[in-house]
């Protein structure tokens, strides 16, 4: 019981929410459009899953292994730095879980495609790879671009453009214009709690020598560049809500989403102690996933 406990906490169970929020807001337009599949839905939320518990037990081994995590860290002890799991038993959950991602996306690509839409199918593949090496290179290795400011850059385009639009096309097989600013707004959220991560580690991360985009920015700017983002997506949505209105009051649901995201920029802007950013990824991550769910069902009444 104790080993499956110390593995469910390496997995980050918190996180696992906001990494299918794309998957949520794909699949509702795609029921909206008449193209809603409940297989490809399980299979993308698996697969999904798989990627993201993936990107944590790497980034648990990464950082465990450059001695990011130590004890100036303020977040969650992590697997490794508490010696719960050792290095090589991490690095051989990796690579289960790397093909656990490569089975589940076969499947789904397959399921999807068949053989009628070879070019789609080898896209996706291409875009999986693509996926897993982001997950593994976020802070392992020399190069990892975790280390060097590109995590916000990573985040935007798979937890956004590729998880709201990928998700769709498996469905449709096409793009279609619809989703393209809803992903741009939950890419742009989903950059918002990994920059409050990055807040919060601000200073042992700069004792470390990892460079994310709030350690190059400082504490200042990294609140601002926060401040923007969520407003950003906010604005973003209300722009996408008055385009695509369809005369339905459900359509404006997302805006109880905004209630807390508002909050929470008010709460941001009190904070002068990295420690107290910590409650606020929760709160953003959990916005964000509701944010997801109502602009989806608001356009399904």
């Amino acid at each position: 019981m104790k080993n499956t406990l110390k593995w469910i906490s390496a997995m980050r169970l918190r996180t696992l929410p906001l990494s299918i929020s794309g998957i949520i807001i794909a699949s509702c337009f795609a029921e909206y459009n008449g193209v809603f599949d409940i297989k490809i839905f399980v299979l993308a939320i698996l697969t999904t899953l798989s990627y993201q518990i993936l990107s944590n037990l790497a980034n648990d081994y990464g950082d465990g292994v450059k001695g990011t995590d130590n004890d100036d860290r303020i977040g969650p002890q992590r697997a490794l730095q508490s010696g719960a799991i050792t290095k090589e038993e991490m690095f051989n959950a990796i690579r289960i879980n790397i093909l656990i991602s490569i089975v589940l996306t076969v499947g789904l690509v397959y399921y999807s495609f068949g053989s009628d839409n070879l070019l789609l199918a080898l896209l996706f593949f291409g875009l999986a790879g693509l996926a897993v090496r982001a997950a593994v290179k976020y802070t392992v290795g020399k190069s990892a671009y975790g280390y060097r400011g590109k995590g916000d850059i990573y985040v935007f385009i798979f937890f956004g453009l590729v998880s709201v639009i990928g998700c769709y096309v498996l469905y449709a097989k096409q793009i279609d214009h619809v989703v393209i600013l809803p992903a741009i707004s939950v890419g742009l959220l989903s950059t918002a709690v990994l920059n409050l991560n990055n807040m919060r580690d601000i200073n042992s991360d700069l004792k470390s020598n990892k460079i994310t985009l709030a350690v190059k920015l400082g504490p200042t700017k990294a609140k601002l560049y926060h401040y923007t983002i969520i407003l950003l997506a906010m604005f973003i949505t209300v722009v996408f809500a008055i385009l695509y209105f369809t005369g339905s009051i459900y359509n404006l649901l997302f805006l109880i989403a905004f209630i807390p995201l508002s909050l929470h920029l008010k709460r941001i802007k009190t904070i002068t102690n990295p420690k107290d950013y910590d409650p606020e990824l929760k709160k953003v991550a959990l916005s964000t996933v509701l944010f997801c769910i109502l602009l989806g069902i608001g356009y399904l009444f």
